[in-house]
This record gives structure tokens, sequence and C-alpha cells, in this order.
């Protein structure tokens, strides 16, 4: 193809999956370049990576990098954005999102280390990766290009694919010769189900959609109770063990999927324009959420509190759409991590057939006053006397406003 006529050498996102199979060929065979795969383990449940480096070996890859990311994706990517209690449209945890920076991340920095023109990914033209993927690598290398085959090839059907997989002796699953029931994106924090079977929003999801949970009506009859300790707002042990930020976002997956917790049916506003439906299961996710507004609850002040709460949707709506590396988020995530300095302690939950319930929240920087909210004797902590005047003065303008419409 013309405008890709001066790049030689590719870095491709690769899942050793039949999609970015046939794209590693693809580059290969129409733009005559040198393929470089990156495949990221992310903690989407592949326990064996070495069947996609054996694949990009038979597909005839220049370099094959297989890296675990997962102690990378949760630090520096997860904790960060949990900080913020970040839902995108109030509900969607980020999970596909957020994972995005960190892929595209690496492509740029293997780009350099091997001297590649150019970066590859196999998201769609009618998605949000797509779009989070090169926003990402522009504002890492402004010139960086970035090659989408799927915006660019001329295949019309899954039968083009698979008749081109065959031409170029690609193996192919025979699970992969139909259409699939549905797509779906996992990683560490979340499993992510969209398309055929989930398009219509009326439809219930059938129960072989979810990957990550059981149901919560097979959930256990007795409650699960587990205490989760944070440092300056990011969690550090279960039930007092000390755990690295992986592993520890892990056992909570474990506890969630045991008690039907982090299944959402969402409708969300693409950014590129479309509404699209999805069911997400984010189970660690979702216990994590409840533990950490629980113990801001008693250590973060009102202002403090109220202000992130403000914000946040805001700094959602930006890893949503691909600006992780702006200097927007940049900004926020300064402002929400100097809120964070306070926040710890312990926060105890029951995890009970979908549901998270918080029992009990301590911290050695409690800003809770016994003094101050008892109902027995004030012992001189608080006047009630000095309410009055208070309630005065903020019902001086309601009073006024009354004042006048009642004259009208």
């Amino acid at each position: 193809m013309s405008k890709w006529k001066d790049v030689k050498k590719v870095v491709l996102a690769y899942s050793g999956g039949l999609d970015t199979s046939i794209i590693l060929k693809w580059l290969q065979t129409e733009l005559g370049a040198e393929v470089v795969t990156f495949t990221a383990d992310l903690g989407q449940g592949d326990d064996d990576l070495e069947p996609a480096r054996r694949k990009a070996e038979m597909l005839g890859a220049k370099d094959i990098y297989i890296e675990d990311v997962r102690e990378e994706f949760v630090s520096d990517f997860v904790f960060p954005m949990f900080r913020a209690n970040a839902q995108y449209e109030g509900l969607y945890l980020l999970g596909t999102s957020i994972a995005r920076p960190l892929i595209a991340k690496r492509l740029v920095e293997i780009a350099k280390e091997t001297g590649a023109d150019a970066v590859s990914h196999g998201s769609t033209g009618k998605g949000n990766d797509q779009v989070r993927y090169e926003l990402s690598a522009y504002a890492l290398n402004p010139d960086i290009k970035v090659i989408a085959p799927w915006r660019d090839w001329d295949f019309k059907s899954r039968s083009d694919l698979i008749d081109f997989a065959e031409k170029h002796q690609i193996p192919i699953a025979k699970d992969k010769r139909g259409e699939a029931p549905f797509s779906v994106d996992a990683n560490l924090l979340h499993s992510s189900s969209e398309g055929k079977v989930l398009e219509d929003p009326w439809n219930e999801p059938p129960e072989y959609v979810h990957q990550r949970t059981i149901s919560p009506m097979d959930a256990p009859d007795a409650a699960t109770d587990i205490t989760v300790e944070f440092v300056k707002g990011d969690p550090v042990a279960i039930d007092g063990e000390k755990l690295s930020p992986a592993t520890l976002l892990a056992r909570l997956n474990d506890l969630g999927r045991d008690n039907g917790i982090g299944r959402l049916d969402l409708v969300e506003n693409r950014f590129v324009g479309m509404k699209s439906r999805g069911v997400y299961e984010t189970p660690g996710g979702t216990i994590l959420l409840a533990a950490h507004r629980a113990i801001e609850s008693i250590t973060l002040d009102r202002g403090a509190a109220h202000l992130k709460d403000e914000l946040m949707p805001r700094y959602a709506e930006l890893i949503y759409n691909g600006f992780w590396f702006s200097p927007e988020r940049d900004m926020l995530q300064a402002l929400i991590d100097r809120s964070q300095e306070h926040v710890e302690g312990e926060v105890r939950l029951k995890l009970y057939k979908g549901n998270v319930i918080v029992t009990g929240r301590r911290s050695g920087k409690s800003l809770y006053s016994d003094a101050l909210v008892t109902f027995e004797d004030d012992r001189g902590a608080y006047d009630q006397k000095d309410a009055a005047g208070f309630i005065r003065l903020n019902a001086l303008r309601l009073r006024t406003l009354a004042a006048r419409d009642r004259k009208g």
C-alpha cells in the first residue's frame, strides 16, 4: 500500500489468535515489512503463552516479545485509577480502557529498541480501542506511524479472512471458522463480552457469556468476611497478609468470583459516537471500589471528598476516551494522589450473593470523632446552640427569595 511504502519494520500487538495472526501475515505480504510481535501477559487467563510464541515463529515474526506486565499493570495503571474511584457513566470500572495505554507504551518502547518504523494493532474502526492505542502512541512518540489493518485492508467478511488464512497456511481452530457468538477481552482487572448474542439490549445475557463469576443465585448461602488494608489509598493486604499489587487483585478476583460479585450489563456511549452493549465482570475491582470508598469516608475531609467526586466523571472519561498520557489526566492524578496521603487503615467487608457490604472501618488517621457525634453528654466538644446562627445565615438568601415571591 502506497501510504505505508516507507515502512520497513512494524511492532504488532499480538495475541496469538486468528485475527492478529492474519494481521501479522498481511503486514508481511501487503507491506513487505518485517514484523516484531509483542504479547502482553495482563492476567487475561492464558496460563501458557508459549503457543503465541510458536505461532509467531511459524508465521515468520522477526523478533518476539512476550512479557509478564501484571505487576506494572496493577501498580501503575489500575491502582492510580482506583484512587479516583473512577467509573465511566457512573458504572463501568474501565477494565479494557486502562489496559490499552500500557500496551501502547510497550509497543512504542519496543519500536525504539528494534528500530521499527511503525506499530500496529488489531482494533476495528468502530470501537474505542483504536483511539486508545493511537492517542497513547502519539503522546509517547509524535513521529510514530500507526497501522490499523481493519481500517485499511479490503476484507469484507469473515469468510475473506478465513480464505486469506488458508491461502497463507495460518492454522484455524475449528471453533474459529464460523462467526464467534460474542467477542471477549480480558485482563487481571476484568473480562468484557460484546457483540452477536449481546447486541439486542432487551435480551438477557446467556449464562455462558460470563467468564469470571458464578451467578449470584448460585453463590454460597454463607457470607465471606474479609479485611482489606490500605496505605496512601492503595490496598496492601488482605486479612493481614501483605501482597503484591497483582497478587492482591488476583486474590480479590477469586473472592469476588466465588460470591457472584462484579457483574454489569451496560449500554454505554462509545467515544466514536455510537451506543454499544457490553457485559462486564470486575469481581476484585468491585470489592476494591467499595473498600476504598469506605476507608476514604473516615480519612478524607468533606471538601476534598466532594471535590474528588465532582472531578471523577471527567477523570473516568479521559481514561475511557484514551487520554491516559494527556496533561489534563496528569494534573488530575496529581490532585487525586495528594488527596490520598492520609487514606490508610482497614475496612471489613461481607461478600454475599453478588453484594459487597461494608461492616467496619478504622484508621489511625481517622477524622471521625466519637466526642462530636455522640448523643450523650457533649462534654463541651460541640455547642448545639451554635447551630441556630449557622442555620439563620444559610437561610438568609432562601428567606429573601421567599419574601419576594410572596409579594409577587
